[in-house]
């Protein structure tokens, strides 16, 4: 099953996430090979300490870390396509193909980023694919971070249409948008996984 979950910053999505795909792993006779596909690169102390939570959060579950912070499609040639995967996360990949280390900013990004996304949808059965809901606020930002948050958008809508469902974690409670009939329907206390 292929899961999109989306919703607001630092809100329990990317552990909520992980207990998704150790459920998923294993299940119908596929192989329990769990990858954890990790797109930020840290910039600061804060990045470093986020990334320490989850890898804490996850220490013991049996997830191999693919680190992959551009060409997403790369993770393909790296592990065994029957695993189960945890994409974590879309902002950072935009965050990572759009801003380059060096260079200036790429505002095609979203369209490469979609393209080598929908390559590992289509080739993985088994993935939650993770993003933050940043743009549906009615502040007003600079058209760079305006850009960033269109490209988001498009790249969050792709994943929807390719994924089998949809959830939306708010509030500690999940919202099934899409694919209620696979997933059970209706809202979920974030507990029930």
């Amino acid at each position: 099953m292929r899961i999109f979950v989306s919703g607001g910053c630092k809100n329990g999505k990317s552990f909520y996430a992980q207990r998704l795909a150790k459920s998923a792993a294993g299940r119908g006779g596929q192989p329990a090979f769990m990858y954890y596909v990790a797109t930020m690169r840290p910039v600061d102390s804060e990045d470093d300490e986020r990334i320490k939570r989850h890898r804490d959060e996850r220490d013991g579950w049996g997830f191999t870390t693919i680190e992959q912070p551009v060409r997403i499609e790369e993770i393909l040639e790296k592990c065994d396509k029957r695993g189960c995967f945890l994409l974590d996360s879309l902002t950072a990949l935009l965050a990572e193909e759009m801003f380059p280390p060096e260079g200036s900013p790429d505002e095609l990004a979203a369209d490469r980023v979609i393209a080598g996304l929908t390559q590992v949808l289509e080739a993985i059965g088994n993935i939650v694919v993770v993003s933050d809901y940043i743009y549906g606020d009615a502040m007003f930002f600079d058209p760079l971070t305006e850009s960033y948050r269109r490209s988001l958008a498009k790249i969050d809508r792709a994943a929807a249409k390719l994924c089998d469902v949809v959830l939306e974690i708010s509030y500690a409670g999940v919202i099934v948008h899409k694919g209620g009939d696979m997933f059970n329907s209706g809202i979920y206390d974030l507990r029930d996984i």
